[in-house]
């Protein structure tokens, strides 16, 4: 009975802990309150602003005509008729910005000339933005964002790979309930998210990343017929080839440039099509082209974090008409600088503003959601397409174009800030929480200031038609200043508080977690194992407490990898004082130590984001040394160091299979030596020194790889077969267990070596000098009561160097716990075509391969390395199952620190940017490490208990 518990208590323990997980999820990551409500023409009637600025005042009082009740139910006058939307997916602000406005010129710079030419020369109606993006930065979250008006939620994150629709009020419903027809092409998302909405659409598949050209071409293919078409009133074209040129070869690169000169090229026939039909009369008459990205990316091509690289981000406006007037300079965002080709200047708009924005220029209501402003220089650059002379009247004429703009652009805030405010007090009433009651009673004051403003003075200014009433301007700019610091407050204070905490699920998933780490600590006490509690147990559960801690600081959790590489050290200063006083295995202990000192190097290139690109797959030779590949020498040995470490491992395997190896475990391992063949024949033929024929480049980028998946599967499979059916008939269970174990390490390996380039010998060689150091200094120090040395039972303080040695593997081999740090070209290594369950298994197996899966499978060696001879298989049991389960305690009680910190730092400004992420990360570590130690359990365990 006692057996049959251990054998099934991991089992337990995971199902406590996903359940804690699921309950504190719940409460921590909610979505804001999606409202059912959708903004409505006829909305307008009972909101305190007017129709239309220019209307009669008798309309506006009595014996409304016709038309007027018609005027009345419109939110805005529209200013275009068409809509053109160009997305460059990832596009950076220094891909569209002139080199002049950054310290140093940078290859990818100034290749969208263009833009550039346009928004500079005198008289121009273009206009660079800097667009500043709400994290994070996944490209389903901007979409929604920039389509609702309202502030991303973190949640999303786990459907960018499958987009769902969005059921709140957005940009696309109202421009299809409004009779606007809308033509996309491009990335699929948009169908994903807008099912049934658009009149034509040309989808492309979005997430093969190692496809540059698929949906760039077909955007290409079907633009240009569509501009020269008239059954559309609105186009969208989402390009995607610098977003996956980013993701595989960085921005630092050859395709990258290559990409953006393309889109230049596009670009300016796009332009030249709609200049050519803007003819007075023609198609694009009143049409405005905005060409934008949805977020920016790092150098090194991620994004879904919040740096200042990732959230900025670009948007180019061009109308087609000279706009009437310039923007008053209380309204001008923008940054100039002077250089040989004169002055040049660049604006800035929040993305928050861009459902808000074209919802006015196009005369349709706001989404309900939106909490954005109406930019004033976009909107006035667009509203050069205005047809005045039907505005005009013959009390109208003596007034400026400048008059005309303020009055219909006070008019459009004052019908953004009374959407606003029905829609915080809609939500307030709505959501379960909302916002609090002083938060509401400031904006509902500062709201009641401006309609009493506007009701007293700002109105009647617009509705006097007589010649003696005149148009105090400063009163307009001043109301102006005012909707506009009422507008920025509300998105401030949502951006702060908009999040629900469900503060009664954290605290149960919160005190569930605690409780369980008592259960597992009585459960690991009341092992029979158990010899006592010495300086080394203490030592370990210090080092894990103040691992814990440590998270408690966003400082520290940036630097989470260089925290668990000090604490590792220490460990193994203590390690080499007992080997100084024991007077043996020093040499592993000053071994350790140098390993240890090549990690923290490693994790410290890693760790900087510029460091390197995601070019790693193919050479990415400076990555482990930081040093440039100018000297053809280092290239060589960048190129030929990974192989030797192959050579090393394939040593090493050969020697394990030499020794006491019988059966199906023998020809198991010895599969491995042609896999590690195979991943150093893939390197060279993805090489980019060699210059093969085209049929050897496709051999090596997807034939090969997908043989070593296959090697790899074909030994779990040999593997389970001999579980299934073989028995345990060995008197040396021992030895039987090392045979299980290197047998499953070595069916791991080469895929998790492959998948992580070429910097995965080297980790993987790391792995295996630290884990024998590990293994051979347990003996040496003094964990019992009494002093005597540990014989049989487990040494907590190796289990926990194995664990901060899994911790800093996650980190050396170039990975972080944000979004960004997650290597999508690993997915696609052996494949061209995206499947969302393969690709996904590729992901999870290069992100968690060397810091979780082999750490795991491998934990069995701890339990080899003790001074005991030919233990039974009871004793063994018992050993392993305490080691396994105090494995999982150390790792639960690191997440369990986790989850206290964002509980307790829900509010701070970086909770969405770094404390997400890692929970996020620290979870879905917890659980698979859970699953793995089951899936262990079951394979090291498997007829060693007669049940």
């Amino acid at each position: 009975m006692e057996a049959r518990w251990k054998k099934w208590c991991p089992w337990g323990i995971l199902l406590l802990h996903g359940l804690a997980i699921l309950i504190f999820t719940k409460g921590f990551l909610l979505t804001r309150t999606e409202l059912p409500y959708y903004s409505n023409c006829s909305d307008i009637s009972v909101s305190p602003c007017l129709s239309s600025p220019d209307a009669n005042v008798d309309n506006h009082s009595s014996g409304h005509s016709e038309n007027a009740k018609q005027d009345q139910h419109c939110w805005s006058k529209p200013a275009v008729d068409r809509l053109v939307i160009i997305i460059l997916d990832a596009l950076r602000f220094d891909f569209v910005a002139p080199s002049a406005f950054f310290p140093e010129k940078k290859p990818w710079m100034d290749k969208l000339p263009v833009l550039q030419n346009l928004a500079f020369t005198q008289g121009s109606s273009a206009k660079i933005f800097k667009a500043i993006a709400d994290p994070p930065t996944t490209s389903l979250q901007r979409l929604k964002g920039l389509t609702t008006g309202g502030l991303p939620t973190f949640v999303d994150v786990g459907n960018s790979f499958g987009a769902p629709a969005i059921v709140e009020d957005n940009l696309i419903h109202q421009l299809v309930s409004n009779g606007k027809r809308v033509v996309m092409m491009g990335d699929d998302t948009w169908v994903q998210l807008f099912p049934d909405h658009f009149n034509k659409s040309y989808p492309y598949p979005s997430f093969n990343v190692k496809d540059l050209d698929t949906v760039d071409n077909g955007c290409n293919t079907h633009i240009f017929e569509t501009l020269y078409q008239e059954d559309w009133d609105v186009l969208v074209a989402h390009f995607l080839g610098v977003d996956h040129a980013g993701h595989i070869f960085g921005v630092d690169s050859v395709q990258m440039i290559g990409k953006l000169e393309q889109y230049n090229q596009i670009l300016e026939k796009v332009i030249e099509t709609l200049v050519r039909k803007s003819e007075p009369g023609g198609l694009h008459e009143n049409t405005i082209l905005l060409v934008m990205g949805d977020h920016g990316q790092t150098l090194n091509g991620d994004h879904g974090g919040g740096s200042a690289e990732e959230v900025e981000t670009t948007l180019f406006a061009m109308g087609f008409k000279q706009p009437p007037s310039v923007v008053p300079h209380e309204f001008d965002s923008s940054s100039c600088l002077l250089d040989s080709d004169g002055k040049k200047c660049v604006s800035s708009i929040q993305q928050l503003d861009f459902a808000a924005t074209v919802s006015a220029l196009l005369g349709i209501p706001f989404p309900f959601g939106s909490i954005g402003s109406v930019n004033a220089e976009l909107y006035a650059l667009a509203a050069g397409t205005w047809n005045w002379r039907d505005l005009d009247t013959s009390n109208q004429k003596h007034q400026s174009e400048m008059e005309k703009w303020m009055k219909n652009y006070v008019n459009t805030l004052c019908v953004n800030s009374w959407q606003v405010k029905r829609y915080i007090d809609v939500y307030s009433a709505s959501s379960i929480i909302g916002f609090s009651s002083e938060d509401l009673a400031h904006i509902s004051n500062k709201y009641a200031e401006l309609e009493e403003n506007w009701s007293h003075s700002i109105r009647n200014l617009l509705t006097c038609q007589t010649e003696s009433c005149s148009l105090v301007m400063a009163q307009i700019t001043k109301q102006v200043n005012l909707y506009l610091d009422f507008l920025s407050h509300v998105s401030e204070l949502a951006r702060s508080k908009w999040t629900e905490f469900n503060l009664k699920m954290m605290g149960i998933g919160l005190g569930t977690m605690i409780l369980s780490l008592l259960i597992i600590s009585l459960a690991i006490w009341s092992m029979p194992t158990v010899s006592g509690i010495g300086f080394e147990s203490i030592f370990a559960f210090l080092v894990v407490v103040i691992r814990a801690c440590s998270f408690l600081s966003n400082s520290f959790i940036l630097e989470e990898g260089k925290v668990a590489c000090f604490l590792l050290a220490t460990t193994g200063i203590v390690k080499l004082r007992y080997s100084i006083m024991r007077k043996g295995m020093l040499v592993e202990a000053i071994l350790f130590l140098l390993l240890v000192l090549g990690l923290r190097f490693t994790i410290e290139i890693g760790m900087s984001k510029q460091a390197a690109t995601s070019a790693f797959m193919h050479a990415s030779s400076s990555w482990i040394t930081g040093i440039a590949l100018g000297d053809s020498l280092w290239g060589y040995a960048a190129e030929v160091g990974p192989l030797l470490v192959l050579v090393v491992l394939s040593c090493i395997a050969y020697k394990v299979i030499t020794g006491n190896f019988q059966g199906i475990q023998k020809y198991i391992i010895m599969l491995t030596i042609p896999s590690y063949i195979l991943i150093g024949l893939h390197w060279v033929l993805e090489s980019d020194t060699q210059n093969l024929p085209l049929l050897f480049e496709g051999i090596g980028r997807n034939y090969i790889p997908q043989a070593i998946y296959a090697l790899g599967c074909s030994q779990l499979l040999f593997l389970a077969f001999g579980m299934l059916f073989n028995e345990d008939k060995v008197a040396d269970h021992k030895n039987s267990l090392m045979i299980k174990t290197l047998s499953i390490l070595s069916a791991w390996s080469p895929m998790i070596i492959l998948l992580s380039g070429k910097q995965g010998s080297w980790i993987a060689l790391a792995s295996i000098v630290g884990g024998y150091c590990i293994t051979r200094l347990q003996n040496t120090g003094k964990d019992a009561i009494g002093g005597k040395a540990r014989t049989s039972s487990f040494n907590l303080l190796a289990v926990t160097q194995w664990n901060l040695l899994a911790v800093c593997l996650f980190f050396a081999s170039g990975h972080w716990c944000a979004f960004d740090g997650l290597r999508y070209g690993a997915a696609f290594i052996g494949f061209d075509e995206f499947v969302l369950v393969r690709q996904a298994i590729l992901l999870t197996l290069d992100t968690f391969g060397f810091s979780l899966i082999l750490p795991v499978i491998g934990l069995p060696f701890l339990l080899l390395g003790l001074n005991q001879t030919n233990p039974g298989k009871n004793v063994l049991f018992n050993q392993l199952s305490q080691m396994y389960m105090a494995y999982g305690l150390i790792t639960a009680t690191t997440v369990t620190a986790t989850i206290l910190c964002v509980t307790i730092q829900r509010r701070h400004l970086m909770v969405w940017g770094l404390f997400a992420p890692k929970f996020v990360f620290d979870v879905v570590g917890l659980v698979l490490t859970e699953v793995m130690i089951c899936l262990a359990s079951l394979f090291y365990f498997r007829r060693w208990v007669v049940l």
